[in-house]
């Protein structure tokens, strides 16, 4: 007996999310139709000149440009920026980082370093 694999689609919005892209930014067809699993496995294994782009130039999505700043989601909001940001304008910002991304980076990596903490604490405990 042999099981025929059904072909999982997502929504176009899940798509961009898993590629780590800006939708609206990406081409009509793209955000107009469900992408299935193997779909988003060949854009991952071989991207084409529009994914490559996206991801170079931008524009990116908060979650990249928060990622990319080296500060949370929330510090985005926290220094105003709500909208998606190119590559050119986030290098800009850490070229001459205004104070609230200073102020934002030190607090994640506070928040990141105290996390740590309690990680290798507990699993300390735990070995012991």
């Amino acid at each position: 007996m042999t099981s025929q694999k059904s072909s999982q689609s997502m929504k176009p919005e899940t798509a961009a999310k898993k590629l780590g892209i800006y939708l609206p930014a990406a081409p009509k067809e793209f955000q107009e139709n469900p992408v299935t699993r193997a779909e988003l496995d060949e854009l991952l294994a071989t991207p084409p000149e529009w994914l490559t782009e996206l991801r170079r130039n931008g524009p990116h999505p908060r979650p990249v440009v928060a990622q990319k700043l080296n500060i949370s989601i929330g510090g985005l909001a926290r220094g105003g920026i709500t909208d998606p940001l190119t590559t050119a304008q986030i290098t800009e910002l850490l070229a001459a980082p205004p104070q609230w991304l200073v102020a934002e980076r030190a607090s994640f990596a506070a928040v990141r370093a105290e996390t740590k903490r309690v990680k290798d604490e507990a699993a300390k405990k735990a070995r012991a």
